[in-house]
């Protein structure tokens, strides 16, 4: 699936009804679906914790905090990014508290262009963090098998009295004569024994 024809889903912690106007078309004309809109940091970690979303955009101070915690922390979680949207005249110390976790900053005022492009950066960036939860995923998976198969070999020495070259020769064996994964072997014998 292209860039153009993946769709974002998108949080905005916005109390600003121009702002949101503005971003709502924006994230629309994206293929941004679907797209909440939070008016405090409250509503914003309610909704948060209801959903994950791909994109999280927080447009600073809101009235029940500034928000740069709660960015910080939905950027350190897997999978989202943030972006935060602070005055001007507060953006580089901002942005040097938020730039370690992984957190955009754009200052305000913005154009419709600053914040096309950073909608771009922000969908390279969640597709880069797409591939690495696939081969974290993976590298989980397979970390899992080897517990699996650890599992049935000592079941095979405890139980047969085999040793543990000849137990996992005798899982590979069995793995290559039925055409099934080392994994399924394993499962097999730990029901079998357990």
């Amino acid at each position: 699936m292209s860039l153009k024809e993946r769709s974002y889903s998108v949080l905005v912690v916005s109390a600003a009804e121009k702002l949101n106007t503005a971003l709502a078309e924006m994230l629309a004309e994206s293929r941004c679906d679907p797209v909440r809109f939070a008016a405090s940091v409250s509503a914003g970690k309610r909704a948060w914790n209801e959903r994950g979303y791909d994109f999280v955009i927080v447009n600073s101070p809101l009235p029940d905090d500034d928000g740069t915690r709660f960015a910080i922390d939905v950027g350190s979680s897997k999978g989202a990014v943030v972006l935060l949207l602070v005055r001007a005249e507060l953006h580089d110390d901002i942005r040097g508290r938020v730039v370690e976790h992984g957190v955009f900053t754009l200052p305000k005022p913005l154009s419709r262009p600053l914040l096309a492009l950073a909608l771009g950066w922000m969908a390279s960036a969640r597709e880069r963090l797409r591939k690495l939860e696939k081969k974290t995923l993976s590298f989980e998976e397979k970390m899992e098998e080897i517990r699996i198969v650890n599992r049935a070999k000592w079941l095979l020495i405890s139980e047969l009295k085999m040793d543990e070259p000849q137990a996992h020769r005798y899982i590979e064996k069995q793995a290559m004569d039925r055409c099934i994964p080392k994994k399924e072997v394993a499962e097999d014998i730990i029901r079998t024994y357990s």
